[in-house]
């Protein structure tokens, strides 16, 4: 299999023959960012015949580095980990009681941890948007939360076709029960397990995309270790099969679609003559524009990501850009109730200092108490004896972004105190493992005696909620051909990691708009 992951990344290498976007360039259809929304989008597109501009703010990711790899590993960052940052901030910003962040040169790197008031929002930069730095969990929500989290969708036509179409482009797989009870990689896991299971909650075996079988061979050491070298928070050299490796070789086979990196889109205002005129910005890797594009799309599709679209939109509609998208857009933002914690394990139950970062189970609890908590990997290379997981809540909390006209740029109103409903629903399992195993919490993952990462999210929902902001299909309203097409059109909940769900409604909706708008 290490071939085959090879070769997956070699198709990365290949874009379209034609250069980036060109300076007054008319296009039928151009669609701003390459995550699960825009790939889903100009797949789907291109295979109907319409030529397609994918624009993309990151870097391509497909020329490795002096060390011959494409992504940097995860406890050595270097420029390629973070986007335009000249200090790393990890998630886990200590370690032992130390800060463990470092100086790095400025860089248009794979990971944003981009800042606002009250919370961190950790997005993938580059093309394959998130799915270039996630764990890989594909997650399909329990039908019986479906209502919660998209009210307005036919739950049936979801689960049995969307929701399957996305599974299968997606690549998702579960791990083999058998080999995971001896996997020298996954204790951690099994100590998660058994202490989910002595406090009586069940343990969930987690669908994902890594290739098993690469795994597999990671673990008898037969191929170049990737998920057992701890990469996951900025890039997977070989087993993950990110968005490079499934809907890209496949939109690239179309011949209709031209993928321009380090493109941002500054503005979309409606041409004289119909259609949008978009101005677009082209970014050198210190983040500097070198040049800037005026191009005319017919049709535009807003795909890049919940606060890229959302932050976009916002100051379209405050800027006179846009001025007929209706209040909505901005808000119904959500974390998807993220929230991490550490414990510290008796000296009986050691975690392993091989650990995969490639998580594969969870404790679940969302009917009793609100909350999914993947138990994840700390791959340090030591032996801690600690339990990490990261949470998914019933946080009803949710925050709008808005136009700040002294500083030019869109804020969010969200505070840390409203992280509060999810600590207590996470709670709802750790206090008890912790009675039961005679366990207290970690205060050294996150600073100085501090236990909840309550600071940040990796599942960014919401800002353009479908049928709110957009129609039912992700049509902006006040604008014909104008389309939210990703997470910002989910209001702030999920329920499990989400983006099978983004996915899944962007294959829903794109095949509506193709029958019905071209």
């Amino acid at each position: 299999m290490a071939g085959a992951a090879l070769a997956g990344r070699a198709a990365g290498a290949t874009p379209r023959a034609a250069g980036p976007i060109s300076d007054g360039a008319r296009v039928p259809a151009l669609v701003i960012g390459s995550g699960y929304g825009g790939q889903v989008t100009a797949l789907r597109l291109a295979q109907a015949g319409v030529d397609v501009q994918l624009v993309e703010m990151g870097m391509a990711w497909d020329t490795p580095g002096s060390d011959g790899k494409i992504f940097a590993n995860t406890t050595t960052p270097d420029q390629r980990s973070f986007w335009l940052r000249t200090r790393t901030k990890q998630p886990l910003s200590n370690f032992l009681g130390f800060p463990i962040d470092k100086d790095i040169p400025k860089y248009t790197g794979i990971l944003d941890a981009e800042e606002f008031g009250g919370i961190i929002v950790y997005q993938g930069r580059g093309v394959g948007g998130g799915s270039l730095v996630n764990g890989g969990m594909a997650v399909t929500p329990k039908r019986e939360n479906f209502g919660a989290i998209l009210p307005t969708v036919d739950a049936n036509e979801m689960y049995n076709t969307y929701y399957p179409r996305a599974n299968a482009a997606l690549g998702v797989g579960l791990i083999d029960p058998a080999w995971f009870d001896s996997a020298e990689c996954y204790q951690y896991a099994r100590v998660g397990r058994k202490q989910a299971q002595r406090s009586g909650f069940p343990f969930v075996f987690v669908p994902d995309v890594y290739d098993w079988n690469y795994m597999k061979q990671e673990q008898a050491n037969t191929v170049p270790r990737s998920a057992l070298a701890g990469e996951i928070l900025y890039g997977n050299n070989y087993g993950k099969k990110s968005l490079q490796k499934t809907y890209l070789p496949q939109i690239q086979a179309t011949g209709r679609v031209t993928i321009s990196p380090l493109h941002r889109v500054a503005k979309v205002t409606p041409a004289s003559g119909g259609g949008y005129t978009v101005t677009i910005e082209q970014l050198n890797t210190t983040g500097d524009v070198t040049v800037t594009k005026v191009v005319t799309a017919a049709k535009v599709f807003f795909a890049a990501g919940s606060v890229g679209t959302s932050k976009l939109l916002v100051k379209l509609k405050a800027t006179g850009a846009l001025p007929n998208l209706n209040g909505e857009v901005g808000k119904n933002w959500g974390d998807n109730g993220n929230v991490m914690v550490g414990r510290a394990n008796q000296i009986w139950d050691p975690t392993g200092s091989l650990q995969s970062s490639i998580p594969c189970g969870g404790i679940d609890n969302w009917a009793a108490g609100g909350a999914f908590a993947e138990v994840a990997p700390l791959p340090t290379g030591i032996e801690t004896w600690a339990s990490f997981y990261l949470s998914i809540t019933k946080n009803p909390n949710r925050a709008q972004f808005s136009w700040n006209a002294a500083t030019q740029e869109v804020d969010l109103n969200w505070q840390t105190a409203w992280k509060q409903p999810g600590i207590d629903m996470a709670k709802s399992i750790f206090d008890k493992i912790n009675a039961k195993e005679g366990t207290i919490y970690r205060t050294d993952l996150f600073g100085i005696y501090k236990i909840w990462g309550d600071h940040l999210t990796y599942h960014p929902l919401g800002g353009a909620v479908l049928n709110k902001a957009t129609d039912n299909y992700g049509r902006l309203a006040g604008y014909q051909g104008l389309y939210a097409i990703d997470g910002s059109l989910i209001p702030g909940n999920t329920s499990v990691n989400p983006f099978v769900t983004i996915t899944a409604l962007a294959e829903r909706n794109i095949e509506k708009i193709i029958a019905t708008d071209f």
